[in-house]
């Protein structure tokens, strides 16, 4: 996976943790959460605040 696979990032986070609320997670925890992911291979350092942002709007929608 690579910054830009922005739903499948979600819809690993949604299934890895379930127990996460995405409303309520820092960007800085997120970062760590998708760079920890099985399958992430992307630059660390491309994890900027709108792919971020992005990233966890689509966490919010995979998890209602």
């Amino acid at each position: 996976m690579k910054w830009i696979d922005v739903r499948e990032i979600a819809q690993e986070l949604a299934e890895k943790y379930p127990e996460i609320d995405p409303q309520t997670v820092r960007f800085v925890d997120l970062h760590n959460l998708v760079v920890g992911l099985d399958g992430f291979d992307d630059d660390h350092g491309h994890g900027g605040e709108k792919v971020l942002e992005a990233i966890q709007a689509t966490w919010i929608d995979e998890a209602e």
